[in-house]
């Protein structure tokens, strides 16, 4: 070991470098402000058409409108290489967060000018302070006709009081910026004509990398991409050292053992696309090919000093379900993979790049236990399966919960929800059903209010959906886990009985229309039926089953058709996550690349009376 001066006399400035990330609640335009700086930047051709939203390149990520993937590209700047870091706005993929921001030096916490910080706002910041990134606060949409900006960089100055740990993160500067239009400006009254104060500010103010270019190479791997032609590639931040095409390297694994590679590869990100270069230092992000069996935090180094660096943490997961095999009257029709080792093989493939997910064996060889952050990290996962042609059932996410002192205990969600006042009083007699407490209620003087819940997570299971029709979809809501706690009593019922199939067979007018007299339905005329498939909601706190297959019985006075006539309410199209969100524990949500349907766990009525009579004795 060096004495610290000789250390520091190694050390060399990199001025030319600035690793930079972007942190921010979700949908408050992050993935915008890249398209703008990018742009700015000169990256592309002139008249090339890129359109927006241009590192949300998963079809998934468009689809939600939300960043799911932490991405890297790079611009240049006043012969500066600036590596951008695009994160997740959304706390369930806050582990995506977590691993990337170890390959910046400072990041830019973007704020929308009328909500104020956010849950994942306080989150993520969190993690920028410990370690100890310098942070630039970037207020956006300084246009919205309902702009606060001096009141939201009030809130943003208590938000950094509360998590600051020492006097210099205290010291940020400030920039307004309206990402759709590509402006920035140091004074909201005198809006910019361009994103080059905020490049300015980059530049003055993200520390350029202090590294050691003289010991062996080192650098921890944040990310991993695949590619058909150069196989597995990793991506990380180079810790010090300098690594050349074909060096001698090797990789250490979680267990600590070393295995021997060699860099075939080595790219440098540059706009949307990477480029190959000969040699990376200290301080770049690099992509490196060649490394087999590469994980994500394992250590790649120099051969001739293999020191390991630290593994990447990220914190545990809080929500789990149960995905196996289709069991259903109709499993193995619809889908491309359909059995136990298909679905264990790709999702313990997910890990090696989905570090927040856990994947555990069961005592069953055909179900699988897969933890994660929260219901749309998991929900996400399912489709990304079923668009990949996988056919499977999932059980009702539930809370994982903790031993603390001795004591289990619960996740507890910070909620927040911007609604309209006229909807507050069926939103606060939904979340007293679930437990929630009112910590703070806001109303703004023009008919919005925004209320802040603390609420144990099981009381959101299910509550998303039931939010936007609470609020006719004029509302927002988001939470982030911020403690645990003992576990409270049992949830009320949040929802009535379920309408169950009766008879297998094809769902007829005349035998939904029956149903429709007792609730709503799932399904149209001509659907594929089985018995203990879910074919709507009950009116009544209790199931319900129903045969949906009924047909009329022809006379000579009477047509089978005759039916016709009868005049069906249009049936409930619940969407997949809607679906996870609504079933209860003894339910499944049956999922296949062509269709998602529910169903129960004990498909006949004998059995389920059975094991409720069984329940009771117990």
């Amino acid at each position: 070991m060096l004495p610290i001066s000789l250390e520091i006399d190694r050390l060399t400035l990199r001025s030319s470098v600035r690793n930079v990330a972007i942190i921010a609640h979700v949908d408050h335009g992050k993935t915008t402000l890249v398209d703008g700086l990018l742009r700015q930047s000169h990256v592309f051709r002139e008249h090339q058409e890129v359109g927006d939203l241009i590192l949300d390149s998963n079809a998934l990520e468009r689809e939600k409108g939300i960043t799911i993937l932490a991405k890297n590209t790079a611009i240049r700047f006043h012969d500066v290489t600036i590596n951008i870091i695009d994160t997740p706005g959304h706390a369930d993929f806050s582990g995506e967060v977590e691993r990337v921001l170890g390959m910046a030096d400072g990041c830019l916490l973007l704020v929308d000018a009328a909500e104020g910080p956010m849950p994942q706002t306080r989150f993520v910041l969190r993690k920028a302070m410990q370690m100890r990134l310098k942070p630039i606060v970037v207020v956006n949409k300084i246009d919205r006709a309902n702009a606060r900006p001096a009141e939201v960089l009030s809130e943003v100055h208590d938000l950094f009081l509360d998590l600051a740990t020492d006097v210099e993160q205290l010291d940020f500067p400030v920039i307004y910026t309206n990402a759709r239009e590509g402006t920035a400006t140091l004074d909201p009254a005198h809006p910019g004509t361009d994103l080059v104060p905020l490049f300015d500010t980059i530049l003055a103010r993200i520390p350029a990398p202090s590294v050691d270019l003289e010991s062996g190479f080192q650098l921890v791997v944040s990310n991993i991409r695949a590619n058909e032609y150069l196989g597995r590639t990793a991506i990380g931040r180079v810790t010090r050292g300098r690594v050349r095409r074909g060096d001698p390297l090797v990789r250490i694994d979680a267990t600590g053992q070393v295995w021997r590679q060699k860099a075939n590869e080595l790219f440098a990100f540059q706009g949307l696309d990477t480029v190959s270069v000969e040699e990376a230092l200290a301080g770049d992000i690099v992509l490196l090919t060649g490394i087999e069996d590469v994980q994500i935090g394992d250590t790649i180094a120099t051969a001739d000093v293999p020191e390991a660096l630290p593994r990447i943490e990220v914190e545990q997961p809080t929500v789990q379900m149960t995905i196996g095999v289709n069991t259903s009257p109709l499993g193995g029709r619809e889908g491309q993979y359909v059995t136990s080792r298909h679905l264990r093989a790709r999702l313990f493939r997910e890990l090696e790049t989905n570090i927040a997910l856990r994947v555990e064996e069961t005592g069953s060889n055909d179900q699988f236990l897969v933890s994660g952050r929260g219901e749309l990290h998991l929900a996400i996962l399912v489709e990304t399966l079923r668009r990949e042609g996988y056919e499977f059932e999932v059980s009702r996410p539930r809370i994982i919960p903790r031993e603390i002192g001795g004591v289990p205990c619960e996740p507890r969600e910070h909620l927040v929800i911007e609604a309209l006042e006229g909807h507050v009083g069926a939103l606060t007699f939904e979340l007293t059903s679930r437990s929630a407490s009112l910590l703070n209620q806001v109303h703004d003087g023009r008919g919005n209010v925004r209320l802040e819940y603390r609420i144990p997570t099981r009381g959101l299971i299910g509550f998303r959906g039931q939010f936007l029709t609470l609020t006719r979809g004029e509302g927002s809501m988001s939470s982030v886990v911020d403690g645990f706690e003992p576990i409270g009593a049992e949830l009320s019922q949040t929802r009535n009985g379920a309408l169950v199939a009766s008879n297998a067979g094809t769902a007829t007018t005349l035998g939904l229309n029956n149903a429709q007299e007792r609730g709503e339905t799932f399904i149209e005329p001509g659907a594929q039926v089985y018995e203990g498939m879910i074919v709507g909601v009950s009116k009544y706190p209790r199931d319900i089953p129903i045969n949906v297959c009924k047909k009329k019985e022809q006379t000579n006075i009477r047509s089978s058709t005759a039916d016709i006539a009868v005049r069906l309410s249009p049936p409930v199209l619940m969407s997949l996550e809607e679906s996870l969100a609504w079933i209860e524990d003894d339910e499944l949500v049956e999922v296949t690349p062509k269709s998602v349907r529910i169903r129960k766990k004990l498909l006949t009525e004998e059995s389920r009376l059975r094991a409720r009579k069984n329940a009771v004795q117990r």
